[in-house]
C-alpha cells in the first residue's frame, strides 16, 4: 500500500505480511478511506488465518477480527469485509490449511475488484446527475483512489463526468488537521491533470457565497438508514454552508458503507484521534504544551442537509429510510443469484 502520511512529497510503498502488520497501516493512516481500510482488512484476515483450518482457523478468525475492528471504529466497510470473510470462513472450515487459505484469498481479492467495479458505476451515475458544463465541484476530505480500491468515490464522480467530456475543475478544502484534502486530493487530481485549487477549510463559506459553485460532493464513512452521514470532520458545517447558499450537497456512498442496522446518526461511533494531531505539525510542537485538545475524526450530517446520495445501484433521494433500503435490499438480491 502507498504510505499516505507521507504523500504529497514522497510516494512510498509499505508491505504487509501478516494481520497485525495490516491493523497497525490501518490504525495509524498508512492506509485510509472506508471502502481502502475495508478491502485491506479483508486482505489482512486472509493473512492471519494462513497455515490455519477447522477449530484452529476459527478460534484465530475471532483474534484477527477484533484486532482488525478496533483499528477504525466509525467506518463500516472495515466491520462489514471483516464480517464477510468470516462468513466465508465458516462455510469452508472443512478444508485444508492451503486451501482454505486459497479460499480466503480469493474472497479478499473478490471484494477488492467489487469496489473497483462500484466505484466506476458510483461515478457513472454521478456524472449523470451533475448539470452544467464546466463544473466547478467543491470537496472534503480524500474520497478518491487513495480511499479505496482505485478510481474513487466522490472524485470517482469527478472522474467519470470528465470522461464524459464536461471540462471540471475542484476545490478541495484542506481537511485539518490531517491535510487529507491538500495532501491527498489535490495529489490525485494534480496528477490526473483535473484543475484544482486549495483552500483552507475556513475559506469555504466564502467560496460558496462568491457563486460559482456548481456542488458539494463527499464520500462517507458510514452513512445510517436514515441518511444521516459520518464523514471527515468538517463536512457537517460545509452541508450547512451549502444548504445556506443553495448549492447541492452529495454523498458518494458505496452500499458496503450503508448501514441499515444503524438507525441514525446518534448511533454511529464516532473515533476520537490523538490530540498531537492538532498540537504537532511534521513532529514540530505548534500549540503550548499540555493544553487539552478534542480531536474527533468524524462528524454527522443530518439527512435533511442532503440533497441526494449517490450509490453504485443508483441515487438515492428523500426519504432516504425507503430508497436506501430498496437499493441495498436490491444488491442482496441480486448477489444472491
Amino acid at each position: 500500500m502507498i504510505d499516505q502520511r507521507l504523500l504529497p512529497g514522497r510516494e512510498v510503498i509499505r508491505i504487509c505480511r501478516d494481520y497485525r502488520a495490516v491493523a497497525a497501516a490501518i490504525r495509524t493512516m498508512v492506509i485510509r478511506g472506508a471502502p481502502a481500510i475495508g478491502v485491506a482488512a479483508a486482505m489482512g484476515v486472509a493473512l492471519g488465518i494462513r497455515g490455519c483450518a477447522g477449530a484452529r482457523a476459527k478460534a484465530r478468525f475471532e483474534t484477527v477480527a477484533r484486532t482488525l475492528k478496533a483499528t477504525r471504529p466509525t467506518a463500516v466497510n472495515l466491520a462489514w469485509a471483516v464480517e464477510r470473510m468470516g462468513r466465508v470462513l465458516a462455510e469452508n472450515l472443512q478444508l485444508a490449511a492451503p486451501a482454505l487459505y486459497a479460499r480466503m484469498r480469493a474472497e479478499a481479492l473478490a471484494i477488492y475488484h467489487e469496489d473497483l467495479a462500484a466505484n466506476r458505476a458510483l461515478g457513472s451515475y454521478g456524472a449523470k446527475l451533475l448539470s452544467g458544463n464546466p463544473l466547478t465541484i467543491l470537496t472534503h476530505c480524500n474520497a478518491g483512489a487513495l480511499a479505496t480500491a482505485g478510481y474513487g468515490t466522490a472524485l470517482g464522480v469527478v472522474r467519470a463526468a470528465r470522461e464524459a467530456g464536461k471540462r471540471v475543475s475542484v476545490i478541495a478544502d484542506e481537511t485539518r488537521p490531517f491535510l487529507q484534502g491538500s495532501r491527498l486530493t489535490a495529489w490525485e487530481l494534480h496528477k490526473d491533470r483535473i484543475p484544482v485549487t486549495v483552500i483552507a477549510d475556513n475559506m469555504a463559506a466564502s467560496v460558496l457565497r462568491a457563486g460559482g459553485v456548481s456542488c458539494v460532493i463527499v464520500g462517507t464513512d458510514r452513512t445510517a438508514a436514515n441518511g444521516d452521514v459520518a464523514n471527515k470532520i468538517g463536512t457537517y458545517p460545509l452541508a450547512v454552508m451549502a444548504r445556506r447558499h443553495g448549492v447541492p450537497f452529495y454523498v458518494a456512498a458505496p452500499l458496503s458503507s450503508i448501514d441499515l442496522g444503524c438507525r441514525s446518526g446518534e448511533d454511529i461511533p464516532i473515533e476520537q484521534r490523538s490530540g498531537l494531531e492538532l498540537t504537532e505539525f511534521a513532529g514540530r510542537q505548534i500549540a503550548p504544551r499540555g493544553v487539552s485538545t478534542f480531536n474527533p475524526a468524524f462528524d454527522v450530517t443530518p439527512a435533511e442537509l442532503v440533497t441526494a446520495i449517490i450509490t453504485e445501484r443508483g441515487v438515492a433521494r428523500p426519504p432516504y429510510r425507503r430508497s436506501l433500503a430498496a437499493l441495498k435490499r436490491g444488491a442482496e438480491k441480486d448477489h444472491r443469484r
